[in-house]
């Protein structure tokens, strides 16, 4: 579903934001071209822990662990936020992504 301009414009709101493990903050056209130039290397991630929480009738809070596994590299783990909101066309989106490395 990352792989295309179109399925990412359907998951990201217009208005999206991601503060980087780094602390910068990316907007919604960076992340979209990031997203699109990341090589198929044989990256594999992991997500578990799955919680949501909802913050409004149309927004939820969703928290995960992650971990990236590339080859020859050492796995990368995180703990992961994100704000989803639905839409008046009734698609739920992403409109706001923080990841925190984590042990």
């Amino acid at each position: 579903m990352r792989n295309t301009r179109s399925s990412l414009e359907r998951l990201l709101a217009p208005d999206f934001r991601e503060i980087g493990s780094s602390g910068r903050l990316y907007g919604f056209e960076e992340i979209i071209t990031a997203l699109l130039q990341e090589p198929a290397d044989g990256t594999t991630r992991t997500l578990t822990d799955f919680e949501i929480q909802p913050l409004a009738a149309n927004v939820m809070l969703a928290t995960y662990r992650s971990e990236r596994t590339a080859p020859d590299a050492p796995s990368v783990r995180s703990l992961r936020s994100s704000i989803w909101r639905r839409d008046a066309d009734g698609i739920w989106r992403m409109v706001f992504h923080q990841g925190t490395p984590a042990l």
